[in-house]
Protein backbone atom coordinates (compact mmCIF):
# COMPACT_ATOMS: atom_id res chain seq x y z
CA UNK A 1 0.00 0.00 0.00
CA UNK A 2 2.92 2.51 0.55
CA UNK A 3 2.60 5.90 -1.23
CA UNK A 4 -0.97 4.74 -3.00
CA UNK A 5 -3.28 6.84 -0.69
CA UNK A 6 -0.74 9.64 -0.82
CA UNK A 7 -0.85 9.35 -4.98
CA UNK A 8 -4.61 9.47 -4.60
CA UNK A 9 -4.55 12.55 -2.99
CA UNK A 10 -2.15 13.74 -5.30
CA UNK A 11 -4.19 12.96 -8.29
CA UNK A 12 -7.58 14.18 -7.12
CA UNK A 13 -5.89 17.35 -6.66
CA UNK A 14 -4.34 17.50 -9.64
CA UNK A 15 -7.71 16.61 -11.01
CA UNK A 16 -8.91 20.17 -9.24
CA UNK A 17 -6.60 21.86 -11.36
CA UNK A 18 -7.60 20.37 -14.75
CA UNK A 19 -11.00 21.36 -13.88
CA UNK A 20 -10.54 24.78 -13.93
CA UNK A 21 -9.37 24.47 -17.83
CA UNK A 22 -11.89 22.19 -19.16
CA UNK A 23 -10.10 18.80 -19.39
CA UNK A 24 -11.38 17.16 -16.73
CA UNK A 25 -15.09 18.43 -17.87
CA UNK A 26 -14.27 16.32 -21.28
CA UNK A 27 -13.26 13.28 -19.61
CA UNK A 28 -16.25 13.39 -17.36
CA UNK A 29 -18.90 14.14 -19.89
CA UNK A 30 -17.42 11.38 -21.80
CA UNK A 31 -17.77 8.72 -18.76
CA UNK A 32 -21.19 9.99 -18.02
CA UNK A 33 -22.03 9.11 -22.03
CA UNK A 34 -20.26 5.67 -22.25
CA UNK A 35 -22.15 4.88 -18.66
CA UNK A 36 -25.82 6.10 -20.28
CA UNK A 37 -25.55 4.59 -22.96
CA UNK A 38 -24.38 0.30 -21.84
CA UNK A 39 -26.55 0.80 -18.63
CA UNK A 40 -29.25 3.51 -19.15
CA UNK A 41 -29.95 7.04 -17.82
CA UNK A 42 -31.03 6.34 -14.66
CA UNK A 43 -28.99 6.30 -12.29
CA UNK A 44 -30.77 4.67 -10.02
CA UNK A 45 -30.26 1.32 -11.61
CA UNK A 46 -26.87 2.07 -13.23
CA UNK A 47 -24.52 2.40 -10.76
CA UNK A 48 -21.71 3.09 -12.99
CA UNK A 49 -23.79 6.25 -14.06
CA UNK A 50 -24.46 7.42 -10.52
CA UNK A 51 -20.63 7.40 -9.88
CA UNK A 52 -19.92 9.38 -13.00
CA UNK A 53 -22.72 12.00 -12.13
CA UNK A 54 -21.31 11.94 -8.86
CA UNK A 55 -17.58 12.54 -9.67
CA UNK A 56 -19.20 15.40 -12.25
CA UNK A 57 -20.78 17.19 -9.16
CA UNK A 58 -17.45 16.97 -7.20
CA UNK A 59 -15.62 18.71 -10.04
CA UNK A 60 -18.54 21.04 -10.31
CA UNK A 61 -19.58 20.46 -13.73
CA UNK A 62 -22.42 22.14 -14.75
CA UNK A 63 -26.08 20.74 -14.43
CA UNK A 64 -26.89 21.00 -18.46
CA UNK A 65 -23.43 19.56 -19.35
CA UNK A 66 -24.46 16.41 -16.96
CA UNK A 67 -27.99 16.41 -18.80
CA UNK A 68 -26.46 16.73 -22.12
CA UNK A 69 -24.34 13.84 -21.63
CA UNK A 70 -26.61 11.69 -20.62
CA UNK A 71 -28.50 12.54 -23.22
CA UNK A 72 -26.24 11.58 -25.73
CA UNK A 73 -25.47 8.32 -24.25
CA UNK A 74 -28.94 7.13 -24.90
CA UNK A 75 -29.46 8.46 -28.14
CA UNK A 76 -31.42 11.63 -27.35
CA UNK A 77 -29.38 13.95 -28.35
CA UNK A 78 -26.71 13.63 -31.86
CA UNK A 79 -22.89 12.50 -31.35
CA UNK A 80 -22.89 9.94 -28.64
CA UNK A 81 -22.45 7.06 -30.31
CA UNK A 82 -19.01 6.83 -31.55
CA UNK A 83 -16.61 6.54 -27.87
CA UNK A 84 -15.88 3.28 -26.97
CA UNK A 85 -14.34 1.61 -23.66
CA UNK A 86 -10.85 0.46 -24.35
CA UNK A 87 -7.82 -0.85 -22.50
CA UNK A 88 -4.21 -0.33 -22.55
CA UNK A 89 -1.74 -2.86 -20.58
CA UNK A 90 1.72 -2.52 -20.41
CA UNK A 91 4.94 -2.00 -17.91
CA UNK A 92 6.70 1.57 -16.26
CA UNK A 93 9.87 1.70 -15.14
CA UNK A 94 11.17 -0.83 -12.66
CA UNK A 95 8.80 -3.55 -14.57
CA UNK A 96 5.74 -1.81 -12.48
CA UNK A 97 2.73 -2.90 -14.00
CA UNK A 98 0.08 -0.02 -15.51
CA UNK A 99 -3.50 -0.40 -16.39
CA UNK A 100 -4.75 2.32 -18.30
CA UNK A 101 -8.72 2.97 -19.13
CA UNK A 102 -9.52 5.23 -22.10
CA UNK A 103 -12.67 6.62 -23.39
CA UNK A 104 -11.95 7.45 -27.42
CA UNK A 105 -13.99 8.17 -30.83
CA UNK A 106 -10.91 6.70 -32.35
CA UNK A 107 -9.29 3.44 -31.21
CA UNK A 108 -5.91 3.80 -33.37
CA UNK A 109 -4.99 7.31 -32.44
CA UNK A 110 -5.44 6.44 -28.93
CA UNK A 111 -3.82 3.00 -29.05
CA UNK A 112 -0.70 4.97 -30.84
CA UNK A 113 -0.55 7.74 -29.26
CA UNK A 114 -0.27 5.81 -25.58
CA UNK A 115 2.09 3.94 -27.08
CA UNK A 116 4.31 6.35 -27.86
CA UNK A 117 3.81 7.79 -24.05
CA UNK A 118 4.80 4.73 -22.75
CA UNK A 119 7.83 4.47 -25.23
CA UNK A 120 9.03 8.07 -24.57
CA UNK A 121 9.11 7.61 -20.50
CA UNK A 122 10.67 4.30 -20.60
CA UNK A 123 7.86 2.21 -19.97
CA UNK A 124 6.26 -0.31 -22.82
CA UNK A 125 2.92 -1.82 -23.99
CA UNK A 126 1.83 -5.28 -23.64
CA UNK A 127 -0.44 -7.67 -24.90
CA UNK A 128 -3.86 -8.01 -23.46
CA UNK A 129 -3.69 -10.06 -20.71
CA UNK A 130 -0.32 -9.24 -19.43
CA UNK A 131 -1.36 -7.05 -16.16
CA UNK A 132 -4.55 -7.31 -15.80
CA UNK A 133 -4.31 -10.21 -13.91
CA UNK A 134 -2.59 -7.94 -11.05
CA UNK A 135 -5.34 -6.11 -10.39
CA UNK A 136 -8.82 -6.19 -9.02
CA UNK A 137 -12.13 -3.94 -8.73
CA UNK A 138 -12.57 -2.16 -5.92
CA UNK A 139 -13.95 1.57 -3.90
CA UNK A 140 -10.60 3.07 -2.24
CA UNK A 141 -11.44 6.58 -0.06
CA UNK A 142 -8.74 8.51 1.23
CA UNK A 143 -9.34 10.74 4.70
CA UNK A 144 -6.87 12.86 6.37
CA UNK A 145 -5.65 11.10 9.37
CA UNK A 146 -4.09 14.09 10.58
CA UNK A 147 -8.08 15.19 11.25
CA UNK A 148 -9.45 12.21 11.99
CA UNK A 149 -9.06 9.34 14.17
CA UNK A 150 -10.47 5.69 13.75
CA UNK A 151 -13.59 5.95 15.42
CA UNK A 152 -14.96 8.89 13.04
CA UNK A 153 -14.56 6.14 10.29
CA UNK A 154 -17.02 3.81 12.35
CA UNK A 155 -19.71 5.12 9.79
CA UNK A 156 -17.58 3.08 7.35
CA UNK A 157 -17.26 -0.11 9.07
CA UNK A 158 -20.92 0.07 9.72
CA UNK A 159 -21.67 0.57 5.92
CA UNK A 160 -19.74 -2.74 4.83
CA UNK A 161 -15.78 -1.13 4.32
CA UNK A 162 -13.66 -4.32 3.49
CA UNK A 163 -10.69 -2.60 5.38
CA UNK A 164 -9.60 0.50 6.77
CA UNK A 165 -5.22 0.92 7.52
CA UNK A 166 -3.22 3.93 8.09
CA UNK A 167 -1.02 5.09 5.16
CA UNK A 168 1.12 7.89 6.74
CA UNK A 169 -1.07 11.17 7.40
CA UNK A 170 -3.13 9.31 5.66
CA UNK A 171 -6.51 6.13 6.19
CA UNK A 172 -7.48 4.16 3.28
CA UNK A 173 -10.58 2.65 3.26
CA UNK A 174 -11.48 -0.37 1.04
CA UNK A 175 -14.65 -1.35 -0.16
CA UNK A 176 -16.05 -4.20 -2.38
CA UNK A 177 -17.48 -2.27 -5.33
CA UNK A 178 -21.28 -2.99 -4.76
CA UNK A 179 -20.86 -0.72 -1.04
CA UNK A 180 -18.51 1.66 -2.37
CA UNK A 181 -21.60 4.45 -2.72
CA UNK A 182 -22.82 3.08 0.51
CA UNK A 183 -19.71 3.61 2.45
CA UNK A 184 -18.91 6.87 1.03
CA UNK A 185 -22.27 8.74 1.48
CA UNK A 186 -21.91 7.04 5.06
CA UNK A 187 -18.69 9.11 5.88
CA UNK A 188 -19.86 12.19 4.35
CA UNK A 189 -23.27 12.20 6.05
CA UNK A 190 -21.60 11.39 9.30
CA UNK A 191 -19.58 14.79 8.79
CA UNK A 192 -16.04 13.26 7.30
CA UNK A 193 -14.34 14.69 4.74
CA UNK A 194 -12.61 12.71 1.87
CA UNK A 195 -9.20 13.43 0.41
CA UNK A 196 -10.34 11.17 -2.78
CA UNK A 197 -13.15 8.58 -3.52
CA UNK A 198 -12.75 6.61 -6.51
CA UNK A 199 -13.67 3.02 -8.19
CA UNK A 200 -9.89 1.70 -9.30
CA UNK A 201 -8.44 -1.30 -10.05
CA UNK A 202 -6.47 -2.19 -7.08
CA UNK A 203 -3.17 -3.98 -7.40
CA UNK A 204 -2.87 -7.50 -5.43
CA UNK A 205 1.13 -7.47 -5.33
CA UNK A 206 2.93 -4.50 -5.62
CA UNK A 207 6.07 -3.97 -7.07
CA UNK A 208 9.16 -1.94 -5.39
CA UNK A 209 10.61 1.37 -6.89
CA UNK A 210 13.60 2.04 -6.85
CA UNK A 211 14.65 5.40 -6.28
CA UNK A 212 16.66 6.11 -9.95
CA UNK A 213 12.98 4.87 -11.27
CA UNK A 214 10.93 7.07 -9.57
CA UNK A 215 10.81 10.26 -11.23
CA UNK A 216 10.64 8.14 -14.69
CA UNK A 217 7.70 5.95 -13.65
CA UNK A 218 5.75 8.83 -12.23
CA UNK A 219 6.06 11.04 -15.12
CA UNK A 220 4.81 8.50 -17.15
CA UNK A 221 2.07 7.98 -14.82
CA UNK A 222 0.94 11.88 -15.14
CA UNK A 223 1.31 11.65 -19.18
CA UNK A 224 -1.07 9.16 -19.28
CA UNK A 225 -3.40 11.06 -17.17
CA UNK A 226 -2.81 13.88 -19.03
CA UNK A 227 -3.66 12.42 -22.35
CA UNK A 228 -7.52 13.77 -23.17
CA UNK A 229 -8.44 10.10 -24.42
CA UNK A 230 -7.31 8.38 -20.79
CA UNK A 231 -10.02 7.99 -18.13
CA UNK A 232 -8.20 6.56 -15.27
CA UNK A 233 -4.43 5.25 -15.15
CA UNK A 234 -3.50 1.85 -12.15
CA UNK A 235 -0.35 1.03 -11.25
CA UNK A 236 1.20 -1.52 -8.62
CA UNK A 237 4.10 0.60 -7.58
CA UNK A 238 5.39 0.15 -3.84
CA UNK A 239 7.27 3.47 -3.00
CA UNK A 240 6.80 5.63 0.76
CA UNK A 241 5.36 8.69 0.78
CA UNK A 242 8.41 11.09 1.12
CA UNK A 243 9.94 9.31 -2.14
CA UNK A 244 6.59 9.63 -4.01
CA UNK A 245 6.06 13.82 -2.89
CA UNK A 246 9.73 14.09 -3.86
CA UNK A 247 9.27 12.31 -7.05
CA UNK A 248 6.01 13.76 -7.95
CA UNK A 249 8.12 17.11 -6.93
CA UNK A 250 4.53 18.15 -4.38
Amino acid sequence: MAGHSKWAQIKHKKKAVDAKRGQLFTKLSRAIQVAAREGGGDPEGNPALAHAIQKAKEARMPKENIERAIARGVGAEAGGEAIEKVVYEGYGPGGVAILVEALTDNRNRTGSEIRHLFSRHGGSIGEPGSVAWVFEKKGEIVVDARRYDEDALFAAIDAGAEDISRDGDLWEIVTDPADFAAVRDALLESGVELESAELVMRPTTRTPVAREEAGRLLRLLEALEDHDDVEAVHANFDMDAELLEQAAGV
